[in-house]
């Protein structure tokens, strides 16, 4: 597609009314992603594009069956997955690698997302915020977008001529997905191995982020019940925003405060492992994927894990915030091949929980090779310069290094990972170990794997995430999908996972073992049934209390066999009912173990969305191990008066950790980008009721730009 280079204005109200529009070069005659991907989409989507010295011009013409467009909210960032919108992605560096994605539904909310691991799941990050325009009209039996993209919202070489482009649609009135770059349904919407291209009229100058300030106040009203204290406290800091070349990013924060991040969802964990939870703040979101890519992709072993920073124990192993003095991110692309990223942040001392004050540093250097693949290399330290009498010598510091290749083949069928990193710590001259090579194919029908973990027992990341150590693990999986021609189902689905874990530290037992049958049903109407059996082995070193309460644990020093059936049914999101329905039968080590989970929604859209996920976890033990009943009950409503202002409540209620809390938070966004928040937290035991934390900030940001 050519990109027609204008000087008139562009008025953005929906209408592609201007004299530019006619002449604008445009694409249509999408493909089919959903339900089929070979053939063109039945209702027709146009797309045009426009420039000037500053600002890129996006112009859609829908078509539809009719007025009836699923939207679930009117706040920014929405699911693309459940609304009608059309997105559109530009890889300005056409290294197939990283992506900026641009969405809009037929109600005018917007999205943006930042797109990394060439549009893989892990890759696509929607906390990623900037500044753009759009407005929308709509008609009976079609609708039209106008969207304005500053260049300054995304990186780009000087003098480009040519970018990377994707535009895809999701259409729910006839329940059908499409992309103007074809993309076979093996693969993600989202894949950046699928595009075409843009061809510029005339060369594209600097790119030209300009300085942002985002300054906040805070005023944070908080009792603790437990120990019978209460302040007020207010305070100030900020963050800044500085463009460094035409690719680079410093990211400057002052006294952050994350008040008014989303709370995040609890769960039930019996496992004996550590669960991972997505990233939310703002200040870690930019350029995230060249400090979190590195390590294993199943999150075996991840050297960098930005949620340990402002997190810490105390002296009786709760997890406490700990405050961030401040701190800079340097990151982005230095050319068409090679990026950098590092950081370095300061967190407080807490002397009453035995806290140090530590700098977290990390250097990540990246470069381009072949098509879509990459080599990186990276050094992380953790280290307190301070003497504290509650830290032990060999705690004053943590280092990791080392290096990662990412494999990613032109058309995306081949995917893979190979990386050695290594760890120190005071007194350790020699080093401990993190290592995988895995590999995977997926194309149309076939999907194959195999995965080699190694990690040495006192290989040691401290701003990592390593839910288990001393291990060697080996991965197998196989399947094969099915294409009916025919019927209400679109695709089958079968898949053999096999996982065997050894121990080196015990002559290399066998401690772990899993086959892992799957079956998955995507319907013609977008509903989905997965049923999974579980045959598991399990060698229990130690001892092991999964329910925590009183009582012998499950005993150590011995193996388990035992097996499970897991059922998911889906039904259509689209709809203003939803509902989810999920059970797991089976064993559990020398017990039994049922679990039935139910999720019902309902929408009044655009306006209103009220939800409720119920989760019962049922435990039976042997003689004297404690048996185990847990529920944990989530209902949630958000409430989108307007395209500025939205209010969430949910309440979280879990017997596992014996606590009820509600998070309420009202969000008013009176200009792009800045925002005033009234943010009310409470937990309570669910034993009468009685009070354990209550806080109420009310916060205001401003996203500041001299420049503009």
């Amino acid at each position: 597609m050519t990109v027609k280079y204008i000087s008139e204005e562009i008025n953005i109200d929906g209408a592609l009314d201007e004299a530019a529009w006619q002449e604008a070069g445009s694409i249509s005659g999408f493909w089919q992603y959903f339900p089929t991907d070979s053939i063109r989409a039945h209702r027709s989507t146009e797309v045009k594009i426009l420039y000037d010295d500053e600002t890129i011009y996006i112009g859609i013409y829908a078509e539809s069956a009719g007025p009836d467009y699923v939207a679930t909210s009117l706040q920014r960032d929405f699911s693309g997955a459940s609304n009608d919108n059309v997105s559109v992605l530009f890889d300005t560096f056409s290294d197939g690698a990283n992506a900026f994605l641009f969405g809009i539904t037929p109600f005018g909310v917007q999205r943006e997302l930042l797109i990394s691991e060439g549009g893989s799941e892990r890759g696509l990050n929607p906390a990623w915020d900037m500044k753009w325009r759009a407005e929308v009209k709509r008609f009976d039996d079609h609708y039209v977008a106008e969207m304005a993209i500053p260049f300054t919202s995304m990186k780009f070489t000087e003098g480009a001529q040519s970018w990377r482009f994707q535009a895809y649609r999701f259409d729910y009135q006839a329940q059908e997905h499409s992309a103007w770059a074809r993309v076979p349904q093996n693969q993600l919407l989202s894949s950046l191995a699928f595009m075409g291209t843009l061809e510029f009229e005339k060369p594209l100058g600097k790119s030209r982020t300009p300085l942002a300030l985002i300054p906040y106040v805070n005023t944070l009203a908080q009792k603790n019940s437990l120990i019978d204290e209460s302040d007020v406290e207010f305070k100030m800091g900020g963050d800044a925003k500085v463009a460094i070349g035409n690719g680079m990013n410093l990211d400057i924060t002052v006294n952050p405060d994350f008040s008014n991040v989303e709370v995040d969802a609890i769960f039930t964990n019996l496992t004996r492992f550590e669960i991972l939870l997505p990233e939310r703040r703002q200040f870690f979101i930019d350029n995230s994927d060249l400090f979190g890519l590195f390590g294993s992709i199943y999150d075996d072993a991840s050297p960098f894990f930005s949620r340990r920073i402002g997190l810490a124990r105390d002296t009786a192993g709760n997890l406490i915030q700990n405050r961030i003095i401040g701190g800079a991110r340097l990151s982005g692309k230095l050319d068409q091949n090679w990026r950098l990223g590092f950081l370095s942040i300061q967190t407080d001392e807490d002397n009453p929980n035995e806290i140090p004050s530590n700098n977290n540093t990390m250097l990540a250097l990246q470069r381009k090779v072949s098509a879509r693949s990459s080599i990186g290399a990276f050094f992380i330290n953790r280290e307190t310069f301070e003497d504290y009498d509650f830290i032990t010598s060999d705690e004053k510091y943590n280092r990791v290094y080392g290096i990662d290749y990412n494999l990613a083949s032109r058309n995306n069928h081949w995917t893979g990972k190979f990386y050695v990193h290594q760890s120190l710590q005071p007194d350790d001259t020699r080093g401990n170990l993190s290592s995988q090579a895995t590999a995977a194919y997926n194309d149309r029908f076939w999907y194959f794997s195999a995965d080699l973990v190694y990690i040495n027992q006192d290989f040691q990341s401290d701003l990592g995430f390593i839910p288990r150590k001393d291990i060697i693990k080996y991965g197998m999986g196989a399947g094969r999908t099915f294409y009916p021609k025919k019927g209400i189902v679109n695709k089958h689905v079968f898949r053999l996972i096999s996982l065997t874990f050894w121990r080196p530290s015990l002559d290399l037992k066998k401690t772990d073992q899993l086959w892992r049958p799957e079956y998955t049903i995507e319907f013609r109407d977008q509903s989905s049934l997965e049923m999974r059996y579980l045959d598991q082995y399990i060698f229990l070193a130690n001892d092991f209390n999964p329910t925590g309460k009183e009582g012998s644990p499950i005993p150590g020093d011995t193996g388990y066999e035992f097996s499970q059936l897991e059922t998911t049914y889906t039904s259509n999101v689209t709809r203003p009912f939803t509902y989810a329905l999920t059970s797991t039968l089976g064993q559990f080590f020398n017990g039994h173990y049922y679990s039935y989970g139910v999720t019902l929604g309902y929408r009044l859209q655009p306006y209103a969305s009220f939800s409720i996920d119920a989760q019962y976890d049922r435990i039976r033990l042997p003689g004297d191990i404690p048996d185990a009943d847990f529920w944990l009950l989530t209902p949630r409503a958000e409430v989108t008066f307007s395209r500025s202002i939205f209010w969430t409540t949910t309440i979280q209620y879990s017997n596992q950790r014996d606590n009820i809390g509600i998070n309420s938070r009202l969000q008013w966004r009176f200009a792009p980008l800045s925002d005033l928040f009234l943010v009310y937290n409470d937990n309570y035991f669910p034993n009468g009721f009685g009070p354990k934390f209550r806080s109420v900030n009310l916060k205001l940001t401003y996203w500041f730009n001299p420049q503009l």
